[in-house]
């Protein structure tokens, strides 16, 4: 052997422990690249040869000054945080992440202040849209508060294998919908749900800017109050005029109960969930609220600890002698029985002229309250469905936002799509209904529509860890490690 050649190896001087370590990490590769379908990884091989055997690259020289002695702690401390870090953004990607629940939409399924581990291989983890992201942020470096992420390069949905897919009432973690575009300075109401409001607030204070109007449809009027909704947010003078953009997988995450799968009908009658026309059995923590009457008794921190009502809720609850709180139908009757308690009444609304701004589809053609909703049809990848001026609304955000078409109604009410006259459209994805469990204080599906299958991120698996915010330092002891169902 030519000593004098650098790209000379003897291999049978290169250690057994070596070797091994080679095949295992080769191995982990190859069935790396066979989930992934990414042929493109095979040029990984050279360089995890190189590492264990051949070692032409000096991979830790930048560990050593040109003398060959070490540049000290800093440096090791470096390369095992770049390890770290470089680790951590592949475990988000492909394995799981960590998720905080923030609000009490799921109680009391899941309470607010519980840490949860969602499992990224129970549906198959979606490779990112955005490649070059900060680990561990949603969309906002802390402290500096700017974006973590580069807009590009993007890639396309695509998800890889998992062990399983979304099932009827599994609790799922997924991207906020309408999160494509937020006020920056309020992310509560989303951002349509504010250019309606904004819009019908301006037209109400300036009834000329309908004069000469005619509206044929519901569509015609949703899409001028939009117009006018951005005129008045879009002015510098505005603070909500701080607008950002985000793609799928840098919105906000929500955690709900999926309780509509594709091709499903979903309605709510009286507060009932109906699946296909067959009433739906409650999951254990289903919440409604409840009017309570005393007898001129108030309602002290006793009462609402004995019945788990947090404290949030109690400021919400009203001073009496009438209270408005969220409870299980069980924790009801147990009320009901106190002799302070001369009645006890579920909410039930039923459809106003209010709702018509605030509930999906935001039409007076469905005229639906949050209690009394449907039947809806959840939209099916590869089903059809026919399209008519009053339905569109259902479709719109689907066609447009989700699977990136073009879409147009003119005054005849004919709809094009891409330019294309048409009469129906065929769903390019699978769609699911989301819903709360705290069904009266839950900003869900029946407030934003479908969430369409590649906002889908994970399932969340167990409680690691919970901390009550109506207590300092209180962790919940009895929901450590507590499997979430």
């Amino acid at each position: 052997m030519n000593k004098n050649n650098k790209f000379n190896i003897d291999f049978s001087k290169v250690s057994w422990i070596k070797w091994t370590e080679f095949a295992i990490c080769a191995i982990i590769w190859t069935l790396i690249i066979v989930w992934t379908s990414n042929l493109w990884l095979l040029l990984g091989y050279p360089f995890i040869f190189d590492y264990f055997i051949t070692e032409f690259i000096k991979w830790g020289a930048w560990k050593r000054d040109k003398n060959g002695n070490s540049r000290g702690a800093w440096a090791e401390w470096l390369d095992a945080l770049i390890f770290a870090v470089v680790a951590i953004y592949f475990l988000n990607i492909f394995l799981f992440q960590n998720y905080q629940i923030p609000s009490s939409s799921l109680e009391k399924s899941l309470l607010v202040g519980d840490r949860l581990f969602v499992s990224k291989v129970a549906y198959g983890p979606r490779m990112p849209f955005t490649p070059l992201a900060f680990p561990m942020t949603q969309n906002t470096l802390p402290i500096l508060n700017c974006k973590s992420f580069v807009e590009w390069p993007k890639w396309d949905y695509r998800r890889l294998s998992g062990v399983g897919q979304v099932e009827l009432n599994d609790i799922v973690v997924f991207n906020f919908p309408a999160g494509d575009t937020v006020c920056v300075n309020m992310n509560n109401p989303d951002y349509y749900s504010i250019l309606l409001s904004t819009g019908l607030e301006y037209t109400s204070r300036n009834p000329a800017v309908l004069k000469g109007k005619e509206f044929h449809n519901s569509w015609e009027i949703n899409h001028f109050l939009m117009q006018q909704g951005r005129k008045n947010i879009l002015t510098p003078s505005n603070p909500l005029s701080d607008i950002a953009v985000r793609p799928v997988d840098m919105r906000d995450c929500y955690v709900k109960r999926c309780v509509g799968l594709p091709g499903d009908s979903i309605e709510l009658r009286h507060n009932v969930l109906y699946r296909n026309g067959e009433k739906q059995e409650q999951p254990k923590g289903v919440q409604h609220t409840y009017q309570i009457k005393t007898n001129g008794v108030i309602l002290n921190d006793k009462f609402y600890e004995t019945y788990g009502i947090s404290k949030a809720d109690r400021a919400e609850a009203g001073l009496g002698p009438v209270y408005t709180v969220p409870l299980t139908d069980d924790v009801a009757a147990q009320i009901a029985q106190l002799p302070t308690i001369t009645s006890i009444e579920k909410n039930d609304f039923a459809y106003s002229s209010s709702d018509q701004f605030q509930i999906f589809p935001f039409s007076s053609d469905y005229r639906w309250s949050r209690d009394n909703y449907g039947p809806i049809w959840i939209p099916k990848k590869g089903a059809t469905v026919n399209l008519d001026s009053k339905n569109i609304l259902l479709y719109q955000r689907i066609i447009e936002a989700y699977e990136h078409h073009t879409l147009e109604l003119n005054n005849d009410g004919k709809i094009f799509i891409d330019g294309v006259e048409t009469t129906t459209y065929t769903f390019g994805m699978d769609y699911y209904w989301m819903m709360g469990d705290n069904r009266h204080k839950s900003a869900d599906s029946r407030y934003w529509g479908f969430v369409p299958e590649d906002h889908v991120v994970g399932k969340p698996l167990v409680v690691w860890l919970s901390l009550d915010p109506d207590k300092t330092f209180g962790v919940r002891w009895d929901r450590l490690f507590k499997w979430v169902e």
